[in-house]
């Protein structure tokens, strides 16, 4: 069995993932804001940094896989701190963590959303993918949250794509996952809210499956994407939004 590191796995997504991975009998090394084995604000380059450190000495350089899960959702008000968590969060983090996945061939997990094919700002996801934070964070200020947010998914997902054929030159496998609604304590109380439960509700009934997602559907693909028997799936993103995005993009594949 091996040793996952999982961001964001205090909670919510990344808790399930961490929890099936347990039951299969791996190690889990937790990071996140609070209450995680590491401890890390991976919203700018210290912390991202320290996270980096803290792992190869909780690891002991020895890593089977990571997820990056750790994520800030539109209905945060600061548009930089999105940007800065949910992309610059993951990447530096598999950057600098690069070494010890291709010493142990490792795979890499990385949440995106179904939202990354929304329209979004050209010159954010730009800006992003070129690895400039300063000009990103300030392009983000400008946008509402969901744009920035549904942009930093896109950034994410398509550094995967571009990245994924050098990291298996490596022996690394990368790929992603695009959830779609998925009930966690956050969006259950949004569900619940005066003022946003009916549309989110008139949202859950309009998916194919009739249903929200639940952590653990997530979870399971989480586990085979990262198993050996995913081991011919590299630069892939799958959806796991019970056939939302087939249904708004029938066209798009």
């Amino acid at each position: 069995m091996g040793t996952y590191v999982i961001t964001g796995g205090a909670s919510g997504i990344g808790a399930a993932i961490g929890a099936q991975l347990q039951n299969e009998g791996h190690r889990i090394v937790v990071v996140d804001i609070q209450q995680a084995d590491i401890v890390a604000d991976l919203s700018c380059a210290e912390g991202r940094a320290a996270a980096i450190a803290a792992i190869k000495r909780a690891t002991h350089n020895e890593l089977t896989g990571l997820v990056t899960c750790a994520g800030i959702g539109s209905h945060i008000p600061n548009q930089g701190l999105i940007a800065a968590v949910n992309y610059f969060g993951s990447v530096d983090l598999i950057e600098g963590v690069r070494p010890m996945l291709s010493d142990h061939r490792a795979s890499v997990l990385l949440i995106s959303s179904n939202s990354a094919s929304m329209t979004t700002n050209p010159e954010f996801v730009d800006a992003l993918l070129a690895d400039d934070e300063i000009n990103a964070t300030r392009i983000a200020a400008t946008m509402a949250s969901q744009p920035v947010y549904s942009g930093s998914k896109q950034a994410l997902t398509r550094w995967m794509r571009h990245h994924s054929q050098a990291y298996a030159a490596q022996g690394i496998r990368m790929n992603a996952i695009a959830p779609g609604y998925t009930r966690t304590p956050l969006s259950a109380a949004v569900e619940n809210d005066a003022n946003y439960g009916a549309a989110i509700k008139q949202f859950i009934d309009s998916i194919p499956i009739v249903r929200p997602g639940m952590p653990q559907d997530m979870a399971d693909a989480a586990s085979f994407l990262l198993s050996d028997k995913a081991s011919f799936i590299c630069g892939a993103m799958l959806f796991i939004d019970g056939g939302h995005d087939a249904m708004l993009r029938p066209d798009q594949f």
